[in-house]
């Protein structure tokens, strides 16, 4: 009988670094997909915030320690890297974990990098630590969250995580062609 290998979604992809700005990929985390039923939003609330979070604001994350929530949309969040004990019988729970790739970018032309295939504002006076926003990355649909002053996490299903990283690596290679020419 054949052995299966477990891989993360970018192994052997990742880390590229090109003029100070580094991909890579993020350490494994537990993900579940949280969608309140029906008139039980404030049950909800309250069990997440026995964790140290609560509910994300549509186009906002939470983070206590090692644990976020990420809004996904409307009526759902992700939460990372936490147990979503006491969640159950107040929201649909869905464990995600090996759909995702999760990426990290992170320099001081992260914004730049994605500016050439995000079609958002991500300066830090629009898109402030926090923030996250469920968009397209070139042709692919992600979620992105500004995570730091210079960082963000990028989270792309993990069917097209070769094509992600390929199209990142290639805007950051242009972002330091240009750095060079200047």
């Amino acid at each position: 009988m054949p052995s299966l290998i477990e891989k993360t979604a970018c192994d052997g992809l990742l880390p590229v670094t090109e003029a100070g700005v580094t991909l890579s990929e993020c350490g494994p985390a537990r993900i579940t997909s949280i969608a309140p039923f029906a008139g039980k939003e404030r049950a909800l609330g309250a069990a997440l915030k026995a964790k140290g979070l609560g509910w994300p604001k549509p186009g906002q994350s939470l983070a206590k320690g090692e644990a976020r929530i990420v809004w996904t949309g409307r009526d759902q969040a992700f939460l990372i890297g936490a147990v979503p004990e006491g969640l159950s019988g107040v929201a649909a729970l869905t464990d995600q974990s090996d759909a995702w790739a999760r990426m990290r970018l992170e320099g001081p032309g992260a914004e730049a990098v994605l500016a050439r295939l995000v079609a958002l504002d991500l300066r830090m006076a629009d898109f402030p630590n926090g923030s996250t926003a469920r968009t397209g990355l070139n042709h692919m649909m992600m979620v992105l969250c500004r995570t730091g002053d210079e960082a963000f996490e990028i989270m792309v299903f993990r069917s097209v995580a070769a094509s992600a990283v390929h199209e990142l690596h290639q805007a950051t290679k242009a972002l330091a062609a240009r750095t060079a020419a200047h």
